[in-house]
């Protein structure tokens, strides 16, 4: 029996050899910097050179996904319970209305501290 009480639409079939895939898991992250084009984010695990990841970011009352390319990645604080990575993030692949609301958060951020 498949386990699934008969549900699945399509039979299985077992893979031989090596067939490779990937998951995807949403982590927290603090964003330390963060402009039109990109961010500095601070994590507690390490991001890959060049690797592209969906950011899912909290742009006041506004949540967007947008797609980063790892620029750089480095360890920033050690400490006996956990290690810091901060890592710079290139924004690709920008809709015109994710780039809109990005502009208008780095701009209220930038208006507010002028005041």
């Amino acid at each position: 029996m498949d386990g699934d009480g008969g549900k699945r639409g399509a039979d299985r079939i077992e893979v031989l050899g090596q067939l490779d895939g990937e998951v995807r898991v949403y982590h927290p992250m603090a964003i330390r910097e963060i402009s039109t084009g990109g961010a500095l984010v601070e994590t507690a695990f390490p991001l890959h050179l060049d690797a592209l990841h969906d950011l899912r970011l909290e742009l006041g009352d506004r949540s967007v996904v947008v797609k980063g390319r790892v620029a750089h990645s480095h360890i920033s604080d050690v400490d006996p319970d956990h290690v810091t990575y901060h890592s710079g993030i290139e924004f690709v692949d920008l809709v015109p209305r994710i780039t809109a609301a990005l502009e208008e958060f780095v701009g209220l951020i930038q208006r507010e501290r002028q005041t």
